[in-house]
């Protein structure tokens, strides 16, 4: 293992991620539903966090492109869901994070949001790594379920090619048998070694992709404590999807946390946080 870089900071807002900095967390249902259910979701994550202590990303998604079904709902669409997205980053003033699945759709979400981030089927994708690096934004890269943790650092390069370090780097699990995921916490330190801040996806890494046949299933009991570990080996951030109505959600039920759930988790979070990083 080679000698870690120094960490990069990276701000936006009134945020700033990095490997050595307390964790923020990135959250939102999967994707919107509607402007009122981003909205009320937002503002109950939001209240959630900022009484915990933690720095708050709101994440939603306006195309969910990867389903597994084409009859599986995808969300509302480009335009409408980056007004909608806009309007929670006016309203509320937390940053806002969405994806984007081709090189044709950055140059607008890029104005409407404050990081984009590249879904982990589309990690590799060059034009659409310099589409976005180019825009200026944070840009998230999901490390892809095919990927090892080493092989990151070339993603990140690309992006970095365009004059853009403002990255993120994401490991949602690696791909083991049929429908299955694990989480490698090594995969966490080997990514941080880049310099560029750490995060871990608690809610699909527990994903069971296609595991139900038509829709991903998913072991969502299981995303605090993998969350726990991650917070224990050291990340700049945590990404865990929640909703109000997990189990009635249009995409990512099984995985998505009960608001319920967040408080108590962020409690646990931050103390453990607070010891790895003293």
């Amino acid at each position: 293992m080679s000698a870690m870089t120094s960490p990069n900071h990276i701000s936006v807002g009134s945020v700033t991620f990095g490997n050595d900095l307390p964790f923020v967390l990135i959250s939102g249902p999967c994707q919107i539903e509607s402007r009122d259910h981003a909205l009320f979701m937002a503002d109950a994550l939001a209240q959630i966090a900022r009484q915990a202590g933690v720095p708050f990303i709101f994440k939603s998604s306006f195309d969910k492109a990867n389903r597994t079904s084409v009859s599986g709902q995808r969300g509302v669409g480009i335009d409408a869901g980056l007004a909608i997205l806009a309007e929670v980053k006016a309203t509320l003033g937390c940053p806002v994070l969405t994806d984007v699945h081709d090189a044709g759709q950055v140059a607008a979400a890029a104005q409407a949001v404050d990081i984009l981030q590249i879904p982990a089927f589309l990690c590799r994708q060059t034009d659409l790594l310099l589409a976005a690096g180019r825009t200026g934004a944070v840009i998230n890269v999901k490390k892809g379920q095919f990927m090892a943790p080493w092989d990151m650092a070339a993603v990140a390069q690309k992006v970095a090619s365009t004059g853009n370090d403002r990255i993120l780097l994401t490991e949602r699990g690696a791909s083991f048998g049929y429908n299955t995921l694990v989480s490698d916490m090594r995969a966490l330190p080997v990514m941080a070694q880049t310099g560029y801040p750490a995060v871990f996806d608690a809610t699909h890494s527990v994903q069971q992709p296609g595991g139900l046949g038509s829709a991903s299933g998913g072991q969502r009991e299981y995303a605090p404590l993998l969350a726990r570990s991650a917070i224990a080996a050291g990340v700049a951030a945590i990404f865990a999807e929640a909703h109000q109505d997990p189990d009635n959600a249009p995409s990512d039920g099984p995985v998505m946390l009960p608001l319920d759930w967040v408080a108590p988790m962020l409690a646990k979070l931050k103390a453990i946080d607070e010891v790895v990083k003293a």
